[in-house]
């Protein structure tokens, strides 16, 4: 016998209003940290009761929760602070979304970038974004940036799923001889531990970029044992397996935060592919060009007057078939 599946059966999904799967994903989070109220029991069974849309908005919030989990069991274990409000909110932000587009979603779900979605802090493209944390780290985040903060008994750890994070580390108020929570950053190929230290992050699809300016700082690879060290005024790249040897530092590695871009004689192909890290887009030239050496300080907030002002130092033209397919060719 053919059994229907839920997150299929009911009110089609275009059926039910996105305020009341909205009220519906808070009532469940409402439940999770309270699940002895009775006052709120008697309340959510008011609101089930008022139409068959809340009903049927309900039951799937409960379906999509229970396959793919998206409660923290710790919104009900303590007194709300505010990482138990970030989970709140980032649980709350899933089960609309996972309500909304199934069943049509529920294949590609794996496929998603839900950790990047549910960030506790991020910036879009073209954006920079600065933050102290309880600690007093002072976080500077970079364009198309995406973190989680993770501070609890044992340690400081920030998550980078995406983009770049300039820090400038501070003291644990929470140390003592016996406890030591080391402040990490954690990327795709693994960890850089922060030794007192002012330093930059940058996660790309092949390696991490670490650049130290103050102190120093101990590189874990994922999948190696060596832990190598790196002072301040120099720079390495790790993947999974290992770090490379370590490099003078670029002088200008941190200037973004202060929205700038230095060139000294970059190839004009690389100096635009680190401009359109900064604009929507696609943003390209051509080949016979693309050795041209550009040098200045940029100002990011105005990336078409950088593009205007390639013209006015170097022999191309821009050409913007939309704002957001540019082409530099040769004047």
């Amino acid at each position: 016998m053919h059994t229907a599946d839920p997150l299929t059966s009911g009110l089609p999904r275009e059926q039910l209003d996105r305020a009341v799967i909205r009220e519906a994903a808070q009532w469940l989070v409402r439940l999770n940290e309270s699940a002895h109220d009775p006052q709120l029991a008697a309340e959510l069974a008011q609101w089930r009761a008022r139409s068959e849309q809340h009903e049927q908005a309900w039951r799937r919030a409960q379906q999509v929760n229970d396959k793919f989990g998206l409660l923290p069991p710790q919104l009900g274990m303590s007194v709300l602070t505010e990482r138990s409000e970030l989970s709140r909110r980032r649980a709350i932000k899933s089960l609309v979304l996972l309500m909304t587009v199934l069943p049509a979603g529920v294949a590609g779900y794996q496929a998603l970038p839900w950790r990047e979605w549910q960030a506790d802090y991020s910036t879009r493209t073209g954006q920079q974004r600065s933050l102290t944390l309880n600690d007093g780290s002072e976080l500077t985040l970079n364009t198309d940036t995406a973190l989680d903060v993770q501070f609890d008994r044992h340690q400081r750890l920030i998550r980078l799923h995406r983009g770049e994070l300039l820090i400038d580390s501070g003291a644990d108020p929470l140390q003592t001889p016996e406890r030591h929570r080391p402040l990490r950053v954690l990327t795709r190929h693994g960890g850089v531990r922060a030794l007192g230290t002012r330093f930059v992050v940058r996660q790309q699809r092949e390696h991490t970029l670490v650049q130290v300016f103050d102190g120093a700082v101990e590189i874990e690879p994922r999948s190696s044992g060596r832990r190598p060290q790196i002072q301040a005024g120099q720079q390495l790249r790790f993947d999974s397996r290992g770090a490379g040897l370590p490099q003078p530092v670029d002088p200008h590695g941190a200037d973004w935060a202060e929205g700038v871009l230095v060139a000294d004689r970059l190839p004009l192909g690389r100096f635009l592919a680190e401009l359109s890290r900064y604009r929507p887009g696609l943003l390209r030239c051509d080949d016979s060009i693309a050795s041209l050496p550009v040098s200045g300080a940029f100002q990011l907030n105005n990336t078409d007057q950088v593009l205007a002002s390639l013209s006015y130092s170097l022999p191309v033209k821009v050409v913007y078939r939309t704002r957001y397919w540019v082409s530099i060719s040769a004047a």
